[in-house]
């Protein structure tokens, strides 16, 4: 088997075994693509075809999106990495820190941008196993309910306890949702609107936003896996099997108000390649900056402390990786648990979307597929078969 064709026996070899419908991906190196396919279909049980452009519900690969608007105000002097979420929102001004042993103090101080940016507020998600305010995230229905307003999501969060002071750990979290609020408190703007002047328009992402016209849903992929990131996460890993998957009272498909920071666009495999390409040069197609040259040098930096590392947001911790201003990045290959470059940065969804920036080799990724709660390293054994034909 040839090394240039890697890449199509690994998503051919995991849709053969039906662990997962459909599967697409593209790979470019020095401006010029080195590996881009598909496996599968779009519907298991009807067996569609992927249609031209498919449209993927890429959950958190919604954050590197927001946190570069982020990055993009703060170039602007219309927001810093040092201003406190409160000066937007009073609501968070005095927040309280539950103790795993159950006490209760007020946090020792204001949560800022920066936290947000860094997962290092408090926050926490009702998925993270053994997160003792969890279950409160849970009883408030924070990711559940799709249906209600940001702001509303804003006003419950604000009245749960943090989960440690800010600034002390990590922790995988609805911090981005909150930095989406904060953004549209600092603006005035409509976070949909900003996005779409901002990000969107100028790097062409034509099929990207938190809802789908009815005339293109016929683009969606079908969804599948037994995963909810609502309830009680399971201890042992769960069958992977094609079970389908509705996710509309989570991440509705047909309210154009919908709007979240930390989950909920939908992006096709074209769209976020002109993303991870911006984030490769900080750049638009056309040249020009949409980040500093300055800001981008920051965003590939790591700025967790090594008492803070290995992160982790499951059982699996991430070896090897940092955390900068738009999501992992590696500083130690020598921790690696798979073929990567210092330096390499990036992020991923919990259908099994993924992509990676490796400024070293002058390569990007993305990885499309919709399967929720899967367990298999297709994310890992996909980018392995890239780095093969190096």
């Amino acid at each position: 088997m040839q090394s240039t064709n890697r890449m199509q026996f690994v998503a051919d070899g995991y849709v053969a075994a039906q662990k997962f419908c459909g599967i697409e991906w593209q790979v470019e190196r020095a401006g010029a693509v080195l590996q881009s396919g598909r496996a599968g279909c779009a519907e298991f049980e009807t067996q569609r075809p992927i249609p031209e452009t498919a449209l993927y519900q890429i959950f958190s690969m919604t954050k590197p999106i927001i946190s570069v608007l982020a990055l993009r105000l703060i170039d602007q002097g219309r927001l810093r990495l040092y201003d406190p979420v409160a000066q937007f929102d009073p609501a968070f001004a005095k927040m309280k820190v539950l103790g795993t042993d159950g006490s209760i103090t007020p946090a020792q101080r204001l949560i800022t941008v920066e936290d947000l940016l860094m997962h290092r507020a408090g926050f926490s998600y009702e998925f993270i196993l053994g997160c003792h305010v969890a279950p409160y995230y849970r009883g408030a229905n924070i990711l559940a309910d799709g249906h209600r307003s940001m702001a509303d999501m804003m006003t419950a969060l604000a009245a749960l306890p943090l989960a440690f002071h800010p600034g002390t750990a990590w922790r995988y979290s609805v911090a981005t949702d909150v930095l989406a609020h904060v953004i549209e408190c600092a603006t005035g703007c409509d976070l949909s609107a900003l996005l779409q002047a901002e990000i969107f328009d100028p790097l062409g992402m034509k099929d990207t936003g938190f809802c789908v016209p009815r005339a293109d849903r016929h683009r969606l992929m079908a969804m599948y896996g037994p995963g909810d990131l609502t309830g009680l996460p399971p201890v042992s890993a769960l069958p992977h099997s094609l079970v389908r998957r509705d996710i509309s009272q989570m991440c509705p498909v047909d309210k154009p108000d919908f709007r979240r920071g930390g989950l909920g666009l939908y992006a096709s495999l074209n769209d976020y390649m002109c993303f991870a390409r911006m984030l490769l040069t900080g750049r638009t197609p056309q040249g020009d900056a949409v980040v500093s040259s300055k800001m981008h040098d920051m965003l590939q930096r790591n700025r967790i402390t090594l008492d803070q590392l290995p992160l982790s947001v499951g059982a699996v911790p991430l070896r090897g990786y940092g955390w900068g201003l738009t999501g992992r990045v590696m500083i130690d290959p020598g921790a690696a648990t798979a073929p990567t470059s210092d330096g390499e940065f990036g992020w991923a969804g919990a259908a099994d979307t993924y992509f990676w920036v490796d400024p070293r080799e002058d390569m990007v990724g993305v990885v499309m597929t919709q399967f929720l709660g899967g367990a298999l390293p297709l994310a890992e054994d996909m980018r392995t078969a890239a780095y093969q034909s190096l």
